[in-house]
């Protein structure tokens, strides 16, 4: 490549961690992980994890499927699977479960695998965005069951958090090694107020770097946090 190419930044995959060492643990998921870790406790063997999007739902679903060999699906491929061997390890995590309100073969399934899971003594982890009885079902018996879930919240993120968060995000994507030391801290107490925020911003700073064939400083941070805020709300 000539030296008057601009390398091009590219979308390459980024493999996020799901273990328990890479969830960074904080006063807004701390109780949402410590109900998790009493599986064994919960009424009826039932439980909702539910917060914002992007908040860690599903890196701690994750986290609860390595621990206790419970297979994880999402809602929407309920329909159609053989609920009877999900539930074979004794335990089912089901991931964006607020997002099948109004899909009737899915309330159904749903409904179904919650009767299964209760006959086999399976433990079952339903998680979304809001508490379960405010998913607008139109099954009247499903609505019943999930008002009556136990639920953990994951609140909306605090600074240590979001430093913790920085810090995972450029680990994903092998930046940390190489980001201003700083960086972290001032992406918690500079950048979005939000997991997805924050997400987005530090891929920003990626494709910035790679473009630029730079590491990743405070001064490019800062840039990418002026052209963010310049563009306004995404439509």
């Amino acid at each position: 490549m000539s030296a008057g190419v601009r390398q091009l930044p590219l979308d390459l995959p980024v493999r996020a961690a799901r273990d328990r060492e890479s969830f960074f643990v904080s006063a807004s998921n701390a109780l949402a992980l410590a109900a998790l870790d009493r599986w064994r406790e919960w009424p009826d063997g039932r439980l909702a994890l539910v917060g914002p999007e992007g908040a860690g739902k599903t890196h701690l679903a994750a986290v609860w499927s390595q621990e206790t060999g419970a297979p994880r699906i999402a809602a929407a491929a309920l329909p159609g699977a053989d609920l009877r061997a999900l539930l074979g390890q004794g335990a089912l995590a089901v991931e964006d479960a607020d997002r099948l309100a109004g899909a009737d073969e899915a309330e159904r399934a749903l409904f179904h695998l919650m009767n299964l899971a209760a006959a086999q003594g399976a433990a079952l982890l339903l998680t979304g965005r809001t508490p379960p009885a405010r998913w607008p079902v139109a099954l009247p018996d499903l609505a019943t069951r999930l008002a009556a879930l136990p639920i953990a919240r994951i609140d909306a993120p605090d600074d240590r958090l979001l430093e913790g968060l920085a810090m995972k995000l450029l680990a994903d994507r092998q930046l940390l090694a190489s980001a201003d030391a700083a960086l972290p801290r001032y992406l918690a107490t500079r950048g979005p107020r939000s997991h997805r925020g924050l997400a987005e911003t530090v891929a920003a700073i990626d494709r910035a770097a790679l473009a630029a064939r730079s590491r990743p400083s405070l001064r490019l941070a800062a840039r990418v946090l002026r052209e963010a805020e310049t563009r306004g709300p995404a439509a």
